[in-house]
């Protein structure tokens, strides 16, 4: 579970009902025609910019963002080291069955089990890492998308309801209140913008490159276990991948002996 989303997300949330309900009544912001037209024209609308697959398969990645925590790097770099030591002293069979912490490193290391080449490996895992960035990247396009589209239709809402309004002022008290629902779907179009699409995309760009990242680790580790590299070797290759304060804590190997 990825705590940092879901404070985030529902600690606006709770800030902007406590900022509502120590205001006026509640009820004041609760229209039914005006969450119609930007919710449902936002979803219409971004429907209309994608393809029902990629629309719905932007939700199923978004739970992606509370659900799911990529292993540290540090952890990953142990685990494949230690998969390194187990190659070289029992051979790839010996890797049969293996559990491990990513579905995209069992693809790998069943590779290395059935004897595919190292150019193999790397062409497959590279293809593997393309189709996840494109999908994580649709999803995040869908919420930009959102973001975009909530506050126009938002203003959209506004108009509407200024021009009813505009259209009845013979009863000038109703002027008040009519004015503050047309500006509740501006209110709405600028919550949905960014309370919720904005921060979703980001997190699913910014999960897309991290993900990225650790596959092309495991691509490089798989590759060098491939071809019989030390594993001593290997804990230096792959200690580039953390960052530099981390980097320098990690022990240098000893001098290959073959």
């Amino acid at each position: 579970m990825d705590f940092a989303t879901l404070i985030g997300l529902v600690g606006a949330l709770v800030l902007i009902a406590s900022a509502v309900i120590l205001g006026v009544s509640p009820d004041v912001f609760l229209n039914s025609a005006s969450l119609l037209i930007v919710v449902g024209g936002t979803m219409l609308v971004v429907l209309a910019k994608f393809s029902i697959p990629q629309f719905l398969g932007a939700f199923k990645a978004a739970l992606r963002a509370f659900k799911f925590k990529l292993p540290e790097t540090q952890t990953s770099i142990e685990e494949l080291v230690d998969v390194a030591n187990v190659a070289r002293k029992e051979g790839p069979l010996g890797l049969e069955g293996r559990e491990v912490a990513s579905p995209f490193l069992g693809k790998g290391i069943q590779m290395l089990v059935d004897g595919q080449t190292g150019d193999t490996i790397k062409q497959l895992l590279d293809k593997e890492r393309l189709m996840t960035l494109d999908h994580n990247r649709s999803g995040a396009k869908v919420f930009t998308a959102m973001a975009d589209v909530a506050p126009a239709m938002g203003m959209i809402g506004t108009l509407i309801g200024l021009v009813q309004m505009l259209s009845n002022m013979e009863d000038p008290k109703s002027i008040g209140p009519a004015m503050a629902v047309a500006l509740l779907t501006t209110l709405y179009g600028a919550m949905i913008a960014t309370m919720i699409a904005t921060p979703i995309a980001d997190k699913l760009s910014l999960r897309m490159t991290e993900e990225a990242r650790l596959q092309m680790l495991y691509t490089d580790a798989l590759v060098a276990i491939q071809q019989g590299t030390n594993p001593r070797i290997i804990e230096q290759m792959l200690s580039s991948y953390l960052p530099p304060g981390q980097r320098d804590k990690t022990p240098e190997p000893e001098t290959a002996s073959g």
